[in-house]
């Protein structure tokens, strides 16, 4: 009896783990359905004429498929005006920002310094400040250094690091061996040539993961052009995307529009898709660390 009931017991619990497994499964594909769809009605959309757009049920593959959006879309708005902006504040502050966020974090983890951790809990409280609160007085500061009307108030700000990319790198780098600081320091090795020749590579996939994040940060930012920027030649790619409903008087042009949505989101893909290893590694790393 005692056998027979063991059994029971272990098909139930079987029973039960392909019960969770299917459940979370179908939750996940329902998660990835939300996220992919939008994006294939955006593809799909950019390949319509106009009229074939909001028809039920909706084509998923259009008929006949209308490439002559991407050829348009260049001259009906400054999309490349746009799309050099974008690249030039995104990789500036990925680049730029990305080591000073290595270099801080750095520090944190693994230099002695007086109040450390005094100085390292007062940068995460800002953290905490709303976006909005600090608009104004950002407005106020930069129409006193003349950048109003520039990109500069999109670069500068970001090549000073970023405080969340700070803080999971210090966690990152916490994890590493202090051991081999130490031994480097006894090889005659200064705090730079440790930081460049060891940290550095040991947090690349750390570095990938934070790198994909500030970048789709920086090149998705609605605010701060719509804010700090006027002319259109300084109009960042999402500011153009969302102008270009006004430049047709009786209706918006969604296929246009979802065009120039389609180009402005391929860099993003692209990142993604080359640095995803990366990115993976070091949520795995976090994982066996914890």
């Amino acid at each position: 009896m005692g056998l027979r009931g063991g059994v029971t017991v272990a098909r139930t619990n079987t029973a039960a783990r392909r019960t969770g497994t299917v459940v979370a499964f179908a939750l996940m594909l329902l998660g990835a359905l939300t996220m992919v769809l939008p994006f294939l009605w955006m593809v799909s959309t950019s390949l319509k004429e106009s009229r074939l757009v909001f028809e039920f049920p909706p084509q998923w593959i259009p008929d006949p498929i209308d490439w002559a959006n991407y050829l348009e879309v260049w001259d009906v708005a400054p999309l490349a005006v746009g799309l050099l902006n974008s690249v030039i504040v995104t990789v500036l502050v990925v680049t730029v920002g990305t080591f000073s966020s290595t270099m801080a974090a750095f520090a944190f983890a693994k230099l002695d310094f007086p109040h450390k951790r005094t100085i390292f809990v007062a940068l995460l409280a800002t953290i905490m400040i709303p976006l909005v609160v600090l608009i104004i007085p950002q407005f106020l500061v930069f129409v006193q250094l003349g950048w109003i009307d520039t990109l500069l108030p999109l670069i500068v700000p970001g090549l000073l690091g970023n405080v969340t990319m700070i803080f999971f790198l210090r966690q990152y780098m916490l994890g590493l061996a202090s051991e081999l600081l130490e031994a480097a320091k006894l090889d005659g090795a200064g705090y730079l040539r440790i930081y460049w020749s060891i940290f550095l590579p040991l947090c690349k996939p750390a570095i990938a993961a934070n790198v994909i994040i500030v970048f789709m940060a920086t090149w998705n930012d609605y605010i701060g052009p719509l804010i700090f920027t006027n002319s259109p030649e300084n109009s960042t790619v999402q500011l153009v995307i969302a102008s270009m409903s006004s430049y047709y008087k009786d209706q918006t042009d969604y296929p246009m529009i979802m065009t120039a949505s389609v180009i402005a989101v391929l860099p993003v893909i692209l990142l993604f898709t080359v640095m995803q290893r990366y990115f993976v590694e070091s949520f795995a790393f976090s994982g066996i660390k914890g």
